[in-house]
Formats: structure tokens, C-alpha cells, sequence
């Protein structure tokens, strides 16, 4: 029995879709190689993000199609993976996507999300950067084990620390940890500008701006200046901080910034000593709000001790490892449906900001 060709293989991968963008492999350019042997099919298949949460779907499309060719007697998928990119930024060069993560108030954990998206992208083999831009209160640098380190200059650069895989920047590097930010506006502006234009953040395939809370001039100022894949709004279930969740999206949605999805924090608590679970700021509002504005919900994080206790010992990757099964898996739920959007939102044409504020 003879061997398919190349082309036949190519064909029926014509027929195999990737789940999330809803196109066929081929034209996604994501086949980097076909080989045939003596009835061994090898098929290199390179996927749009390392965090590719459907990766077994594809294996499993795959195999079925190119198995059911004549001649065929096993089918082995090798794998890759290249982060697309959102737009050539001149700013910042090397860096593939700047993904906001912002919230309507303070208090719902935004800045523990920030850090726990940006490792688990990382973890799955993306090079990950992590803006603080929460200028008035920055508390990356505690959270990564930062907290008395200070960045260098090479020429006209900083260049950014390094903790847990990550290049970090963040205000807290150049003040002292008890001064208080009181700034206005223009002051603000110049130093997010700094951040982008002055920072060397080197290659990247996602850089995680964490935003302050609200509406003000730290979104506007990064939003209209680089043209961004996408944000994130972090809230709680409570409605409270439902109803100013909504206006952060609706802020978005007027600079033309789409909202690639919306993560519930402290979603409920699991007792470990009982197993009784509590709904302590109520559940479900995050998912509910996500379905009306017609914004994907990326998943739920529970609220737990190891969260806070690895956040406040600047160990947050023992988060992934040293948690209970339900925390952890939440967590790189999140971050594979975040990748997710991200590639469904690279394969559209980009828009900038248009809204101007005065």
C-alpha cells in the first residue's frame, strides 16, 4: 500500500478547523511541516500561543483526518508555537501585545491578577513583560519579591528587573515605599510615557499593563498611546463593584479598546477543612454582567489563604504549584482562555483609539 502524498495530507488538513478562530489550519498557516514513511505520518502543527487551551482538540482533529487517508498507519503531531502579532508598535518594537488589565474601583484584586496572568503565560513558554502602571499605589514589587530593588540604566534606558521569568517595571522602584503619589494629571502622563517609550522590555510576546482603578488619565494616556490588543476587567461579584465594572468596559468600547474578557475574583470559598463552600460576596454577577455587555468571561478565581499568603511573600508562582487542584486549575483556565481571544483578536483588523479627552 502506497503512501499519501503531501498534497493529500494538506487537503484534508484544509478540513481541520482550529476550534477558537474558526478557520482551517492551512490557511492559518499553523502546518510547518508534513512528512511521510513507510505509513508514519508526522505532522508539524504551530500553534498562535503556547497557552493554546484546545491544543488536545487539535491533536485529536488532526489525527482523525490525516489517519483516515489510504495508506496511513499512524499519525504523530509535533508541536510549536509563535504568538502573532497585534501591530508593529514603534514604541515599543519588540513587543508582540499589550494587554491592559483594568477595573472600575479598587479592591477587587487587579493587581493579583495582573501578576497571576502574566505568570501563567509565562509557565506555559510565552515571554511575558509586566507593566505597573498603578502609579498611586504600587504593589507589584511586593507581590513579585521585589520590594527594595532598584532598576539600571544602559544609555538612554531602563532596563527592567527580572523575578519569577518576568521583566517587571513599576513606580514602586523609584520611590520610597511610604511616600505618598500625590500627582496630578500631566505628572502621571509623563511617567507612563516613560515606561513606554524609555523601558527596554527586549522581545516580547505579551506585555501586562496592570492599570490603576477607574476611568482616569493612566488608561486614557496608555490606550491612546499604543495601540493595544485588548484589556481585561477584573471585579467581584458583589453589585457594587458589578456597576463599576461595566463603566470600565464602557470605556473601552469608547476608545475603540476591545474587551477581550472579564475575570471574577473572589468568586466563592472552599472551607479546607470541611469542604463547605461559601459565596461570600455572592457569585455568578461577573459572568452574568459579561453575557449582557456580550464580552467573553474568561473564568473565576476563588478566594483563598495561599492566594494572599504567596502574594505577600513576593512567592506568587507557588500559587501554581503549592495550592489546592481547584485554585490552580482556575487560574491557567483563565490564563488559556485569555491566550485564546488574544489569537481570535489578532486574526481581525486593527483599530486605534479615537476618543479624544481634553
Amino acid at each position: 500500500m502506497s503512501n499519501p502524498s503531501k498534497d493529500q495530507i494538506m487537503e484534508v488538513l484544509r478540513t481541520v478547523k482550529d476550534p477558537e478562530l474558526h478557520r482551517d489550519l492551512v490557511s492559518l498557516d499553523m502546518i510547518r511541516n508534513v512528512a511521510v514513511c513507510d505509513g508514519l505520518v508526522k505532522v508539524h502543527v504551530e500553534l498562535t500561543t503556547p497557552a493554546c487551551p484546545l491544543k488536545e482538540t487539535i491533536q485529536k482533529d488532526v489525527t482523525a483526518a490525516v489517519g483516515a487517508l489510504e495508506g496511513v498507519q499512524s499519525v504523530e503531531v509535533e508541536w510549536s508555537a509563535q504568538v502573532r502579532s497585534h501591530k508593529t508598535m514603534k514604541q515599543m518594537p519588540g513587543v508582540k501585545n499589550v494587554l491592559a488589565v483594568g477595573a472600575g474601583k479598587g479592591g477587587v484584586g487587579k493587581s493579583t491578577a495582573s501578576v497571576l496572568l502574566a505568570l501563567g503565560l509565562h509557565r506555559k513558554g510565552a515571554s511575558v513583560g509586566l507593566m505597573d502602571a498603578d502609579i498611586y499605589g504600587p504593589s507589584v514589587p511586593t507581590m513579585v519579591g521585589l520590594k527594595d530593588a532598584k532598576p539600571s540604566v544602559r544609555g538612554e534606558k531602563i532596563i527592567p528587573l527580572e523575578a519569577h521569568g518576568l521583566r517587571i517595571m513599576s513606580m514602586g522602584f523609584m520611590i520610597e515605599p511610604d511616600k505618598a503619589m500625590i500627582w496630578r494629571g500631566p505628572m502621571v502622563h509623563g511617567v507612563v510615557k516613560q515606561f513606554i517609550e524609555q523601558v527596554d522590555w527586549g522581545e516580547l510576546d505579551y506585555l501586562i499593563v496592570d492599570l490603576p482603578p477607574g476611568t482616569g488619565d493612566v488608561p486614557l494616556t496608555i490606550a491612546q498611546s499604543l495601540p493595544m490588543t485588548g484589556a481585561v476587567v477584573i471585579c467581584t461579584p458583589q453589585d457594587v463593584a458589578l456597576i463599576d465594572a461595566r463603566r470600565a468596559i464602557r470605556m473601552y468600547e469608547q476608545l475603540n479598546v476591545d474587551c477581550l474578557g472579564v475575570i471574577e475574583n473572589m468568586s466563592y470559598y472552599l472551607c479546607p477543612k470541611c469542604g463547605h463552600r461559601d459565596e461570600i460576596f455572592d457569585h455568578g454577577g461577573a459572568k452574568s454582567a459579561a453575557a449582557d455587555m456580550n464580552v467573553p468571561f474568561l473564568g473565576a478565581i476563588p478566594l483563598n489563604t495561599s492566594v494572599r499568603k504567596y502574594g505577600d511573600s513576593g512567592e506568587p508562582d507557588r500559587i501554581f504549584t503549592d495550592t489546592e487542584d481547584y485554585v490552580s486549575t482556575a487560574i491557567e483556565e483563565i490564563v488559556g482562555n485569555l491566550a485564546g481571544q488574544i489569537s481570535i483578536k489578532n486574526l481581525q483588523p486593527a483599530t486605534a483609539p479615537t476618543l479624544t479627552i481634553e
